[in-house]
């Protein structure tokens, strides 16, 4: 798990392991915030956690590179970006292929970067949500793996629209990382195609009703 802020995803995934609804293994937590709290998180849960500093490294790529180490070191199998703040360079992309996973609170190819909340509200779209993807080269622009969808009232604020977002990012986070975990998910081209099985969610969960 990378995590630069406070790691509700990542909170996420570990309620899901606990639950008994995954079954993985957090190997390490790596910040480049020491004052992040999902160290707190890491914590609580006994869970290894390293701080990589940038500032501490001659180059972007010598601190991607540096991440890379720390999780070959512990045979990880997925790197899973929750609320990592950074751009993943190419040298962590080259070593970990379609095995590195980000979570954007926008329905996909709308409104990458930064405030994809904001971003559909300026736009007056009328239905918003997130996607989980794999990480590529570019910015949220890798192949989609889930995505959920929740209606936009006329009356939301950033705030209300990012706390309807977030609360399906919590169920759709798990899920994606459960179905790599069972090695249910194949990319041809920019398709992700998941194998079927009877006790998986739907990839497109259905809007949640107002509240």
């Amino acid at each position: 798990m990378l995590a630069s802020g406070r790691g509700s995803n990542f909170q996420a995934i570990i309620d899901a392991i606990h639950a008994g609804k995954l079954s993985a293994e957090v190997a390490v937590l790596i910040t480049d915030n020491p004052g992040a709290f999902a160290i707190e998180r890491a914590r609580q849960h006994n869970i290894d956690c390293v701080v990589v500093n940038p500032s501490d490294f001659s180059s972007r790529d010598a601190f991607y590179a540096s991440i890379a180490e720390e999780l070959r070191k512990r045979n990880t199998g997925l790197v899973v970006l929750a609320g990592f703040m950074r751009i993943v360079g190419k040298v962590l992309i080259d070593a970990y292929p379609y095995k590195i996973m980000n979570i954007h609170p926008a329905l996909l190819p709308s409104f990458p970067g930064l405030h994809g909340q904001k971003q559909a509200l300026d736009h007056g779209v009328k239905i918003s949500g997130c996607t989980v993807h794999f990480v590529d080269a570019g910015i949220d622009t890798g192949p989609i793996i889930i995505q959920a969808a929740v209606p936009v009232h006329h009356d939301d604020s950033e705030r209300t629209l990012s706390d309807r977002i977030l609360a399906l990012e919590h169920r759709i986070y798990p899920e994606a990382v459960r179905l790599f975990a069972e090695g249910r998910l194949s990319v041809r081209g920019r398709v992700v195609h998941i194998a079927e099985d009877r006790h998986v969610e739907q990839a497109v969960i259905n809007p949640l009703p107002r509240t």
